[in-house]
């Protein structure tokens, strides 16, 4: 089955509206973005005349999903307060910026316990998500990505995303972006059809497929239940091709962005999409 909204996340180094025209140029559907440095705390309000060019870019390259990544900084469980607090008007920030560009979507790894008790870290971080969700714009979408543990990462287990969920009643502006790598690495396989299968069996039943609105596809470098994040290229690492072939003619993924974060190196997006391409087409 061909799958409209395949992509990749694409530099932003000449500027949003260059990143779109650079996902157009590999047939991608779906573009991701950082909307500012992901290693800085502020990343200022969204620039009218960069949202003119991205929403020209947007219009001539055929209305691609986007979608931003937020800053690798934001922890919004932090024990530290001025952490915590720099996290939260980050993430808002981000938001409000995203908005205003159009973009629909914004990926965040939300939080890690940094040595606290796990059900206090998301409580804090379930409280934080309500402000960051009462001060944002109705037009976008809060993301938690699902992680591979490593660290103190929260979100490791689809059990934590459904507490998050359940905490937030349920609030239609949060979903999940689902990484293959990160839950590969976690202990969830996914590299034959049946354990693909079964591992998102278990997903809908705990967290709801129609939670799902975003896909990071990438291979990974680290075993099954490693809980170590490192990304290969697609068929590369240790998850393989079966596990892919599953997710691009799966159905239920049919209108939902999947995003490679595989190496770019040695044109590596161009070559994943064309290796998604074909096993959506086999």
């Amino acid at each position: 089955m061909a799958h409209r909204f395949l992509g990749a996340h694409f530099s932003t180094a000449k500027g949003l509206h260059q990143a779109v025209r650079d996902g157009y140029a590999l047939g991608a559907g779906a573009i991701q973005v950082f909307t500012s440095s992901p290693r800085m705390w502020k990343g200022g309000a969204a620039d009218p005349a960069k949202a003119a060019m991205l929403k020209k870019a947007w219009q001539e390259c055929g209305e691609p999903i986007i979608v931003s990544h937020d800053t690798y900084l934001v922890n919004l469980a932090h024990p530290e307060e001025e952490t915590q607090t720099k996290s939260l008007n980050c993430l808002t920030e981000e938001m409000q910026r995203s908005g205003a560009y159009g973009i629909p979507y914004v990926v965040s790894h939300i939080a890690s316990t940094k040595g606290q008790d796990s059900d206090i870290a998301r409580g804090v971080a379930a409280a934080n998500i309500r402000r960051v969700l009462d001060n944002s714009p109705d037009n976008v979408t809060l993301l938690m990505e699902t992680t591979a543990g490593q660290g103190s990462s929260m979100n490791r287990t689809f059990d934590e995303l459904a507490a998050f969920l359940n905490d937030l009643h349920g609030d239609p502006r949060l979903g999940v972006c689902l990484d293959t790598c990160h839950v590969f690495a976690a202990g969830y396989d996914i590299r034959t059809p049946e354990t693909y299968a079964a591992t998102m069996a278990e997903f809908d039943e705990k967290v709801g497929l129609d939670r799902l609105k975003v896909v990071h596809c990438n291979d990974s470098l680290k075993a099954l239940g490693s809980q170590v994040d490192r990304h290969a290229n697609i068929g590369k690492g240790l998850i393989g091709l079966e596990a892919f072939r599953a997710l691009v003619n799966d159905p239920r993924m049919a209108e939902k962005p999947i995003l490679l974060e595989t190496p770019a190196e040695d044109e590596g997006h161009a070559k994943d999409l064309a290796q998604l391409r074909a096993l959506a087409e086999a």
